[in-house]
Formats: C-alpha cells, sequence, structure tokens
C-alpha cells in the first residue's frame, strides 16, 4: 500500500467516524456576525491552524480548499462569496465529500444567509486539479501537503499556482520540524497520513513555493503543535513540531529573488524625518516597518547606527516594505 492510499484510508474513516483528536489546533472557531459552524463541522476540524484571513476576502473572491474535511473552512470562506459555485471543494476521498455535503445541510438550517450551492464540491487530486487556470483569487488547504512526499509536493503547489490568478493568493496551514527526522519516521505511511512525520523545515517549506514562482512569500503565525516521544513512537530523541499559517502570492518573482516576510521589522530613529535607502523603501523616523528578509539583510548591510532591524517574529500582518 502507498502512503498516498493509507491517508486516503485514514481520512475515509475519520469520514465516516468523526476523530476529534485526529489533528490538535489551537486556533478558536470563527466568531463572525450570523456565522455558526455546526458542531459536526468543529468535531471535524482536521487542521492544524486556519486559512481564513478576511484580508484576504474582499470583493467575492473565486475561493478553492482542497482537502474539504467536514466543510467548516468551506463555509467560512463561502461567508465572504455569497454567490452560486463561489467556493470550489475538492477532495479525492468520496465518504469525505459526502460527510461535507450532510454537513452544509445542517449549517443551512443554522445560518439564514448560507446556501449549500455556494460551494462546488467536487471529486479531484490535488496533483490534477480540475480547475481552469488563472480562474482562482484565493486558494487554500489545511495540513494536507505536508503529507506529500517531495515529487508529490512540487505537483501539488504547482497545480496551486497553475489555477491561482496573477496576484493571486496560496493560503495554507501546515506542520514543520527544524529537527531531522529518522528514516523509520519519515518513510511510516501512517504517521506521515496523521500529519506527523512529513513536516519539514520552514526553509524547505518556502523554498519549494519559491521554486515554483511565487514571489511574495508571508508567515503569517507559528505556533507549538506536537511532541514525538521515544515511548510512543520510532525515535531516539524528542521531536518538536511547529505548525505554520503562510500565503504565498502569485506575483512576479523580482530580480534579485522572493520576498520573505518572516515577521522581521525595521525602524530609523535618526537625526531626520525619514531614511531614504535609495532602492524604494524609506523608514519615516520611529514608525515600525515591516520587511522582508532581503530588505533586512540590505539595511544591515549599511551598518548604520541610527536603523534597528528586528528578529524574525515569524508573525506578519501585512503592511510591509515591497
Amino acid at each position: 500500500m502507498s502512503y498516498l492510499e493509507t491517508t486516503r484510508n485514514v481520512y475515509k474513516e475519520a469520514a465516516l467516524t468523526p476523530d476529534v483528536g485526529l489533528c490538535c489546533t489551537t486556533n478558536p472557531i470563527w466568531e463572525l456576525p450570523g456565522l455558526k459552524i455546526p458542531k459536526i463541522m468543529q468535531e471535524m476540524n482536521y487542521g492544524c491552524g486556519s486559512t481564513v484571513h478576511a484580508r484576504d476576502l474582499t470583493n467575492n473572491p473565486k475561493m478553492l480548499y482542497v482537502g474539504v474535511g467536514g466543510g467548516m473552512e468551506l463555509l467560512q470562506f463561502a461567508y465572504f462569496n455569497r454567490t452560486k459555485n463561489g467556493v470550489i471543494g475538492i477532495d479525492i476521498v468520496d465518504e469525505m465529500l459526502e460527510a461535507s455535503r450532510k454537513n452544509f445541510k445542517i449549517a443551512e438550517t443554522q445560518n439564514k444567509w448560507f446556501k449549500s450551492e455556494f460551494i462546488d464540491l467536487k471529486k479531484g487530486d490535488a496533483m490534477n486539479l480540475p480547475v481552469k487556470d488563472n480562474s482562482i483569487d484565493v486558494a487554500a488547504q489545511n495540513c494536507l501537503f505536508n503529507i506529500f512526499k517531495a515529487d508529490d509536493l512540487k505537483k501539488a503547489i504547482a497545480e496551486m499556482y497553475r489555477v491561482l490568478k496573477p496576484h493571486g493568493k496560496l493560503v495554507m496551514s501546515d506542520p514543520i520540524c527544524e529537527q531531522p527526522m529518522n528514516d523509520d519516521l519519515r518513510n511510516n505511511e501512517q504517521l506521515r497520513a496523521l500529519c506527523l512525520s512529513g513536516s519539514l523545515p520552514i526553509s524547505e517549506y518556502i523554498k519549494t513555493l519559491t521554486d515554483t514562482g511565487f514571489g511574495t512569500i508571508e508567515i503569517r503565525a507559528r505556533k507549538p503543535y506536537r511532541i514525538l516521544d521515544p515511548k510512543h513512537y520510532p525515535t531516539n530523541e524528542l521531536i518538536y513540531i511547529e505548525s505554520i499559517e503562510v500565503a504565498a502570492i502569485k506575483d512576479p518573482m523580482p530580480k534579485d529573488g522572493p520576498c520573505v516576510f518572516t515577521g522581521k521589522t525595521a525602524i530609523y530613529y535618526g537625526a531626520n524625518d525619514y531614511f531614504d535607502d535609495n532602492a524604494g523603501h524609506i523608514l519615516l523616523k520611529n514608525q515600525p516597518l515591516a520587511v522582508c528578509d532581503k530588505t533586512a539583510s540590505a539595511l544591515a548591510s549599511l551598518n548604520r547606527n541610527d536603523i534597528f532591524i528586528s528578529k524574525s517574529t515569524y508573525h506578519y500582518d501585512g503592511g510591509g516594505c515591497c
């Protein structure tokens, strides 16, 4: 049995019998006016973070969500686009698609504004999306891509890139791990399916996105997630796993490389009202400016004693230098 078959079986069972502990997300359920999340959707929230960010969802964006789970994030996305087929949900597991359909009927009884027709559920593969080129404003996946091995991961990200419109966003939440994992962990199909042993270091995770062509990367959150300990897993040391929330934007690739925001900030505190680096960045006196890692490095290389540059906080909320 391949690791993909194991994954499908895991989520087939999770669709038939909701498994509250399958993924452990610390994110609160969205509280928005008139939005009520059915309990069954919360129980089937098989993610490690959130991909729903209101600032991404203005002006009725066309949205795509891959790996539908119990439909919770699809319902949240539909809140921002209340048009027929405004949100596309794709899953390879028939039982998960059927469970979501049932859950949407429940959601209709609890949300006066919601209609199941807002969401177009399709059977499909993340590596061969049944979606037109350049047709999606916001694409999302939650705790799915970390399951894939390297070649399949590249295909899945390339598919997301293909379907996005120029300047469209791929919003993701996945586990990451900075420690090396042994082959027993990496090759354990069940642990990979459970979103544990496929976790990549953050630098590799970002590189898969920029290698595909995404010109801007935003790290929006980084949180503790799981521990793999020797008593319960095939490892001789404690393995610490985190989860991150990331947006990859289909911007043109800058000549000097991608703009990756990891939560660094520059503050100019010199004698003048502002500092101009003559490279397109103006720092107003005593006004923090979020900067991408590339700009932070360039400013640091100036060796000035009136510019402070913070370390990466791995939390970026927009309004940056690029």
